[in-house]
């Protein structure tokens, strides 16, 4: 991707982003990935999940289907590796299992028919999903914070 021309939006218009930037811009992903802990990454996932689902949505309306074939395939790989790093061994698991599951079918049926609808359900249910984690990651920090000795 070293020749890829790269632009981000600033105040609602397009820069182009010189190598170098990109560089460092990569650099800067690639050290929050390796440096988070285990909840931080299934933060991340969400985030990126709810991510592809936005871009496949603004795609199938722009009659964009390539893009958001892939778009939709990146959301159904991110559901994919979430559900995989489940611990069966408990009950909550299964809840997470079945939604992870009806998620991947909207994905998939809004990838044949290439339609909004089904990835505004999935779209939903990863944000509850993501909202629930973030809100149980604070409360955690809270729980660790209080009973540390100063």
């Amino acid at each position: 991707m070293a020749n890829a021309t790269v632009f981000r939006l600033i105040d609602g218009n397009f820069e182009r982003m010189g190598k170098m930037t990109y560089n460092a811009l990569d650099q800067y992903k690639q050290n929050t990935v390796f440096t988070a802990t285990p909840e931080e990454l299934t933060l991340m996932l969400y985030e990126g999940c709810i991510k592809f689902l936005n871009i496949a949505k603004y795609n199938i309306e722009q009659g964009q289907v390539e893009k958001a074939h892939n778009a939709l395939i990146r959301a159904q790989d991110i559901i994919i590796e979430l559900d995989s790093t489940l611990n069966m061994e408990y009950e909550i698991s299964n809840d997470l299992r079945n939604l992870y599951n009806f998620v991947k079918s909207k994905l998939i049926d809004a990838n044949i028919n290439k339609k909004v609808e089904p990835i505004e359900e999935a779209m939903e249910i990863v944000i509850g999903l993501r909202d629930t984690w973030k809100e149980a990651m604070q409360e955690v920090k809270k729980m660790v914070y209080k009973n540390r000795k100063v």
